[in-house]
């Protein structure tokens, strides 16, 4: 997955202006305790951090 495509998502998901905060602020278990940036920046793939963002937020099978 491109990141264009990932960040895409996540403001389809969660709006454009929250979709920024969340990834800097919201630490995820499924990330190993990191937020979406810093896993990203960690070389983690965006396809990787889009599934995990999915379980940790339940976001709905239709737009996985």
């Amino acid at each position: 997955m491109r990141l264009t495509i990932f960040w895409q998502r996540m403001a389809d998901h969660f709006g454009e202006a929250y979709a920024d905060s969340f990834a800097r602020d919201h630490v995820m278990a499924e990330l190993g305790g990191r937020t979406v940036h810093e896993a990203l920046a960690a070389g983690w793939s965006a396809k990787d951090v889009w599934r995990a963002v999915c379980v940790s937020m339940d976001v709905p099978h239709d737009k996985r």
